[in-house]
Formats: structure tokens, sequence, C-alpha cells
């Protein structure tokens, strides 16, 4: 067993600082080389937020973005713009998975939205989640369910998740049957796509052929996680980060398959209600909002930035700032292009 920075480290929570106020929903982060920050933002598009701490809202003057309340915005999630997951693209401009409207889009730096696509050859998406860009420019996507609402999913246990891709040819399903597809990231060689599978409480991982074809399917580490699964990213040495949404955890799955808990902001009581409830498929949307710690309620999404790659970003779905702290590690550079 090889030596591994994280072994027997842990969030400082003395050390955590705060980026960002006043954010709504800043479920997905991009972190610049210069210190700019990016994040999702319920008001229907993103949140620059400047070294110095100055903030802007990027989004289109007519974006419906409805009530603000935990059930219509964040359980029944229908007609109104709520951007989800994001990625860069070469000019500057933004792919947003919009988890309300069910589409996906493309946000300009002069904050012009262009519906990419609205429906998948005339069908509905569902919900759809995450975008992600390869070196070659393609851009592949993940829906999280088709059931409506997506809370549904949780006690169903359907395994109605899809991953697409956009290339030249068009919109197409590259892979399906999967249980609450959430992000998806690349190795260092664009060789397998990882997958979280939320609702199956794992990480999947398919090799990468000819034309984004995608075969071998294969679970990654644990068969079961302690919790659901939302974000992740690659370090430097081979682990991988994930997020445990509700139960508001951060972990580490090695490269030798050890799972490392690197912060727990956990609430034990509501976390043990929301497991009993899980188990018993009688899971309900106000278990799981009381299911959340203080630091990144309902933490969703992790990001490494900065000049060197070692500060660590955390998203969550209700929080309204964003917890950075250092890592002893850097983490894997994104390959968008």
């Amino acid at each position: 067993m090889r030596d591994n920075p994280l072994r027997g480290w842990q969030v400082d929570r003395d050390a955590i600082r705060f980026v960002g106020n006043d954010l709504q929903r800043p479920e997905c982060i991009v972190a610049q080389r210069d210190g700019t920050l990016w994040t999702a933002d319920a008001r229907g598009g993103v949140i620059r937020i400047d070294p110095d701490g100055g903030q802007q809202l990027l989004a289109p003057a007519e974006a419906s973005v409805g009530e603000a309340d935990f059930e219509q915005r964040f359980v029944q999630s229908q007609n109104a713009s709520l951007p989800n997951g994001l990625a860069l693209t070469p000019e500057g401009d933004f792919i947003i998975c919009n988890w309300g409207l069910d589409r996906i889009e493309r946000l300009s730096r002069a904050g012009e939205l262009t519906v990419l696509f609205a429906d998948l050859h005339g069908k509905p998406f569902g919900k759809t989640n995450f975008p992600l860009l390869d070196s070659k420019g393609r851009i592949w996507f993940t829906v999280t369910t088709q059931m409506q609402p997506w809370t549904d999913s949780i006690n169903a246990d359907v395994a109605d998740g899809y991953i697409g891709v956009i290339d030249e040819k068009g919109i197409r399903v590259v892979a399906e049957g999967f249980r609450g597809t959430n992000e998806i990231r690349f190795d260092e060689r664009e060789q397998w796509l990882y997958v979280v599978e939320s609702n199956a409480r794992c990480i999947s991982r398919l090799r990468v052929g000819p034309d984004a074809t995608l075969s071998d399917r294969e679970i990654y580490g644990p068969d079961k996680l302690e919790g659901f699964p939302d974000g992740f990213a690659f370090d430097s040495h081979g682990n991988l980060w994930v997020t445990l949404i509700m139960t508001d955890k951060l972990i580490a799955i090695t490269p030798e398959g050890e799972v490392l808990t690197l912060l727990d902001d956990s609430n034990p009581e509501a976390t043990a209600e929301l497991y009993r409830q899980r188990d018993a498929g009688t899971l309900t949307p106000a278990t799981m909002q009381a299911a959340r710690g203080p630091l990144a309620p309902w933490m969703a999404s992790i990001t490494f930035g900065g000049p060197d790659l070692k500060t660590v970003y955390l998203g969550s779905l209700l929080g309204n700032r964003i917890p950075s702290f250092r890592s002893p590690v850097a983490g894997q550079p994104l390959i968008h292009w």
C-alpha cells in the first residue's frame, strides 16, 4: 500500500473559510486558477465571485425563477429555472443542466441564454443534472431520473437515469439503467468515465470507446457507500473525493478501495432517521430537508482551485455561501480543452 497523504488527515474545522454571501443554491462550482469562482445560482444563472470578494449575477433578465420555498423549488422543481451542473467552454461560456426546466442551455458572458436542447428527439429529458466537456469538444450530460417529483425515485429505487452526449452528430443516449445519475468525471487520459449513482449509493465507471461509446460498466470502490453520493473529484494521488448529500460528509475512496472520512458535518439524529426511512423505502422530503449540517447544508459538489489546485470548495443545495479549506494534496487538473 503506497503512502497516501490523506490517510490520517482530516479537515481542520477551525481553518475553514467561507466565500460568497447571499448565494442561492450554489450546487456546482467552477474554479479558475486566478481565484475567480463561478457557481450555479437559483436566480436563473451563475454568480461570479472575484478573488477580492466582489460578486456579480450573470443571468438572463427574463429568467423565470418561481417561488423560493423548499417544496416548490427543490422538490417539485418544475417550470422555473434552476441551474444545477455547470461546465466552462473554451470561449468562456457556460453549459448548464437546468434541473427546474429539464433542459440543456448555454449562457454567454453577456448573459445571453441559448437553449441547446429542450427534449431528447421529442421526448422529455427528465431531470438534467450535470454537463461535462471532454478534450474533443463533446458535451456529456446526465439525467438523474424521469420521475416527478424526483424524490420519488429514491423510494422507488428505479434505474431510469442515463448518460448522453452531444457532438457533431447531434444528441444521443450512450448509457442507461442508472439509479440516480449525478456527476460524471473522466480519468486523466479519458479512458474511463466515472459516474455517481446517488440512489444506488455507489460510484460506477465505464470504459470510453471510439465515437463516444461506453462499455465494461463496473462499480468503483465499495458496493454501498454510507450515504447518498452527489459530487466527486480526483486528486493527484488518485484518491476520489466524494460528498455525501444530506449526510453531509466528505469522504475519499483511495486507489485501493479504502474509504476515508475527511469531514463529518452530519446531524446524527436527523441522519439516523434519514437512514431508517431510506432502508424502509419511506423517505419523505421533510426528513431529507432536516438531515443537513451547518457548514454546507446538503453538501453537493467538490471543486479543487487556486494556482496550486490545493484549495477545496464545497457546493451545497441549501447553503448561501461556500466553505473553503486547504488540502494536503492537489486536485487532478480537469481536461476540458
